[in-house]
């Protein structure tokens, strides 16, 4: 495979395994479920409008005719997101008569978003 000009391959120069270093990262590792857990989880926020969702819902709680009307964007578009947050524990909701209110499952999230925010405006 040729490379662009500058380009070059991040390739270790050495030969020579650092075993203790190796040994004590492996120990610190989560296990290959878990690994696989949170790139789903994250997957989910690989979705802008599921973005919008959460920062909406950081601010209030609302039902799906909210939603939509604060995103722009028609109800079943605002329900479809739901169903993947929800199925991600990231969002939860309660009945009143009628109306279904949806609201973030926990603080984490906040957390999750303004980190990712203060990483991309480092």
């Amino acid at each position: 495979m040729e490379h662009g000009h500058g380009e070059e391959v991040e390739r270790c120069e050495c030969t020579h395994v650092h075993e203790e270093v190796v040994k004590d990262v492996t120990a610190h590792m989560p296990d290959d479920e878990k690994i696989y857990d949170l790139a789903d989880f994250f997957k989910v926020f690989g979705d802008s409008t599921r973005i919008k969702i959460l920062y909406v819902l950081l601010c209030s709680e609302m039902c799906v005719c909210d939603l939509a009307e604060t995103l722009h964007m028609t109800q079943s578009a605002i329900s479809h997101q739901l169903r993947v947050l929800k199925q991600m524990a990231l969002v939860k909701n309660r009945r009143e008569g009628k109306t279904i209110y949806y609201s973030l499952s926990d603080s984490h999230i906040s957390t999750i978003l303004n980190q990712g925010l203060e990483h991309i405006e480092e």
